[in-house]
């Protein structure tokens, strides 16, 4: 009775072993694999297609051999693990797929960004809710019913140095809209750094703490430089001091001399103004329809006119109307 037990596991256990595919893939060409895609290209021949009885298995078993290679490659790749699960970084890929669109370009990184490289900083993820002490329970940690929200502060306290008589409530709330101006601001000179242009000027922003010095003179003059004069017919103070001209002096060119620079620089209108601008068609189309549509819509509505008129004069008396045809012909006559 034993051996026949041992008999049949081991029988079971040369079954199962049959069923499974073997790791070893010989090929008489190697087919050439790019990782980057997961891209494998077999150049053996299809032999034995056409005369296997069963076609499907076939092709399963050359994609089965062919994938088997593909994950051996894979698995030579350095791994590491990342949150109990394995992760290989696949190399670049070789083959060029052809695309719709372009590869996006990677991201500009901001101001904070490469600061925070440079001292080795890591952005850690915050969580959605916190823990409030008052409420006993979690909260968002911005938004409605959030632990910074102006509604949930029914009563504020007065600070020793205020006035008595501020609001304490418009103060939070102006402080909170300068924030986020601030942070939108910060934004849009992102932008404009990253695209390669001119930051424009905003003037002084508003501080939450007293000014410095830089501040207030840059204040003074943008006041000095508010009126349409520029200033210059303003009554000034006893001690005001005078601005200086700040920014960039315009340069013209000499009057005589430099006869090179002046046949290059017409020649260059002469270029601009002899290019043939490209004509766009789908723009030339749609504005013919619009035009054609509008002449249409002109007829109609001048047809409709017409009509309304002759049925008024139909709806008139008939003595009416001859009165009206007499008065007519005497002011012809």
């Amino acid at each position: 009775m034993a051996t026949n037990t041992v008999e049949n596991v081991l029988k079971s256990i040369d079954e199962e072993a049959k069923k499974l595919k073997s790791l070893v893939v010989n090929k008489d060409i190697d087919p050439t694999l790019d990782l980057g895609n997961l891209l494998v290209c077999d150049p053996n021949p299809i032999t034995g297609f056409e005369q296997s009885k069963n076609k499907n298995e076939y092709l399963k078993e050359l994609s089965r051999e062919n994938t088997q290679l593909l994950f051996n490659e894979i698995w030579k790749l350095p791994a590491q693990r990342t949150e109990d699960v394995i992760t290989v970084k696949l190399p670049e890929p070789t083959t060029r797929l052809p695309r719709e669109k372009s590869i996006p370009k990677p991201k500009a990184t901001t101001r904070w960004e490469k600061f925070a490289q440079m001292k080795g900083i890591q952005n850690k993820k915050k969580t959605r809710k916190v823990w409030d002490e008052e409420l006993q329970k979690w909260v968002p940690r911005w938004g409605y019913q959030s632990k910074g929200d102006l509604k949930r502060d029914w009563v504020l306290e007065v600070p020793q140095n205020a006035d008595p008589f501020e609001d304490q409530f418009g103060k939070k709330k102006k402080e909170k809209k300068e924030r986020v101006a601030k942070n939108e601001l910060q934004r849009l000179r992102n932008i404009a750094r990253t695209s390669k242009k001119k930051v424009p000027g905003v003037g002084n922003t508003p501080t939450v703490d007293k000014p410095n010095k830089s501040q207030l003179t840059k204040s003074l003059q943008m006041a000095q430089q508010s009126t349409a004069s520029m200033g210059k017919f303003d009554k000034k103070l006893p001690k005001e001091p005078t601005q200086r001209n700040s920014g960039k002096k315009r340069k013209f060119e000499p009057v005589i001399g430099a006869l090179s620079s002046e046949k290059e620089r017409e020649r260059h209108i002469l270029d601009t103004l002899n290019k043939k601008g490209k004509m766009n068609i789908t723009q030339a189309v749609n504005r013919e329809i619009t035009e054609e549509q509008q002449a249409g819509q002109n007829e109609r509505k001048e047809k409709k006119s017409k009509k309304k008129g002759k049925g008024q004069n139909r709806a008139l008396p008939k003595s009416i109307r001859s009165n009206k045809k007499s008065k007519s012909k005497g002011r012809h006559r």
